[in-house]
């Protein structure tokens, strides 16, 4: 792995732009309608609440995508 490619990993990657904070709003929205659309439908349980975890864990890594994105 390259030291560029760590660096990229563990900095800090603010949102620059109107358009990137709206990108990172939009990924969240979607995440969160999804992730009550699940807690209403879903029954209580380990699988529900691993399925909840992994969305979130889906939103992080769009985020960091878009934050990440060196265009």
């Amino acid at each position: 792995m390259q030291t560029e490619d760590i660096n990229n990993r563990f900095d800090f990657h603010p949102a620059t732009t109107v358009e990137k904070r709206g990108e990172h709003g939009s990924v969240r929205n979607a995440c969160a309608t999804l992730a009550h659309f699940i807690n209403e439908h879903v029954p209580e349980g380990y699988e529900k609440s691993l399925a909840i975890t992994n969305l979130e864990q889906a939103m992080f890594w769009a985020n960091a995508a878009i934050a990440r994105d060196r265009e």
